[in-house]
């Protein structure tokens, strides 16, 4: 059985020293691992990089110089989030960092055991410390911190506070094959508590895994933000219409858009493999789409030539509205990031408008916070295209298009483009 202690400190080494994605390396790590113990280690290492500001800076005044060897990283702050978070009794959080550093560094059993137990000595003094510190004290890097205090002057400390939190696991109801009001009661039949929460949206009051969700495997529900589920009834799909989802991977807007309407759609990435997880996705919905691997800002190269009713543009960015669902995004995006993922942007919008019928809509949609990636984007993409014109959009609790995180969804931006 895999010690969860170990594992999840070579996620967090994959995400702060590695610079790759949680997800991917929990990929790489499924494959012959116990599920419980893959479980327990990305609890483990999914709270200590939601914490990680506070976590490394305690580990800065605690050492104060670049570890060596670099990966006791790993061990040492997910040591110390069950301590700071007491998650375990403090005797066995340091002996089990202390028993994982030995096997990998026999020579830094003694560094550990003394960094968490001084750690145990100065915890009240370094946590008022940490309070002083606006990473720390946040849980978010400068450069984001800084920047939603200039763009959300009054809600930025609520944004951070929800996006800190574990974030809701929402359930889409597929209206081709169930109602919601039978779905929630099944769900409480099966001991799962859930309330309605949109259209066709149910909000667990606690996550649980997905093999037990009833209907999951039959295709009546999906796992989906609400957030995330006005994508679909924003394009206002009907019967017949010729549609294109330009950006589909991992598929959930897809899936939604067919459950909707009858549809010729093509579901459109530029990356294969996370293709296919859109065609699993269909399959289990018992729905069917073209789909192409392919670059939508290159339509010379896979465009028939017949122009679309409907494109969704879900379009890449710094993800800031979904930190509390990827924390890892926290420690991997960079300030400069936005400046060349608001250039793909305006690419694919200028790319994908000349594919739309006159009279069409194009839904423009990102999973960010941030203006230059959302409004600012819409208004320069309306200034070097005359034939564009916002259409209001109108979803409970959003301001001009724009979602914020809270405790029923992730933060999303919408904005609906009519082709006149």
């Amino acid at each position: 059985m895999t010690d969860p202690r170990s594992l999840a400190a070579d996620l967090v080494n994959a995400v702060l020293l590695d610079k790759r994605s949680l997800s991917q390396a929990l990929q790489e790590r499924r494959p012959g691992t116990d599920p419980a113990s893959l479980a327990a280690a990305q609890s483990l290492a999914y709270g200590t990089l939601r914490q990680a500001g506070r976590l490394r800076f305690f580990l800065q005044r605690l050492v104060g110089k670049p570890l060596k060897p670099r990966d006791l990283l790993g061990i040492l702050l997910v040591g110390l989030y069950e301590l700071d978070q007491a998650e375990a009794p403090p005797y066995a959080a340091v002996n089990e960092a202390v028993g994982n550093a030995a096997r990998r560094h026999p020579g830094a059993r003694a560094f550990v055991n003394a960094v968490l137990r001084n750690f145990g000595r100065r915890q009240s003094e370094l946590a008022l410390e940490a309070a002083r510190n606006q990473e720390a004290r946040w849980n978010f890097p400068h450069w984001w911190l800084a920047r939603l205090q200039a763009e959300y002057p009054d809600a930025w400390p609520a944004i951070v506070s929800a996006q800190n939190g574990h974030p809701p696991m929402t359930l889409r109801v597929n209206r081709r094959r169930a109602a919601p009001g039978d779905v929630l009661a099944e769900l409480e039949q099966a001991g799962i508590l859930a309330h309605s929460s949109g259209p066709a949206a149910l909000t667990l009051e606690r996550p649980v895994p997905v093999a037990i969700l009833p209907g999951f495997a039959a295709g009546r529900v999906s796992v989906q933000d609400l957030g995330a589920q006005w994508a679909a009834p924003l394009l206002e799909p009907a019967d017949g219409l010729r549609v294109l989802d330009a950006c589909a991977a991992p598929g959930g807007k897809t899936g939604h858009l067919l459950e909707l309407a009858d549809l010729d759609l093509t579901a459109l990435d530029s990356d294969a493999g996370r293709l296919e997880r859109v065609r699993e996705n269909l399959v289990r919905l018992g729905l069917s789409a073209r789909l192409l691997a392919a670059d939508a800002g290159r339509p010379g190269d896979w465009w028939d030539g017949r122009p679309y009713d409907r494109i969704l543009l879900d379009a890449p960015c710094t993800a800031t509205g979904v930190a509390g669902r990827h924390p890892d995004g926290k420690w991997l995006k960079r300030g400069e990031d936005m400046q060349h993922l608001v250039a793909e942007q305006a690419r694919l919008l200028d790319a994908l408008w000349p594919l739309l019928k006159p009279g069409g809509t194009m839904l423009y949609a990102t999973c960010s916070l941030f203006a230059a990636e959302n409004a600012g984007q819409v208004a320069a993409f309306a200034g070097r295209h005359p034939d564009a014109r916002r259409e209001a959009v109108v979803l409970p609790g959003a301001r001009e298009g724009q979602l914020l995180p809270g405790p029923e969804t992730d933060g999303f931006f919408y904005a609906r483009l009519f082709k006149t």
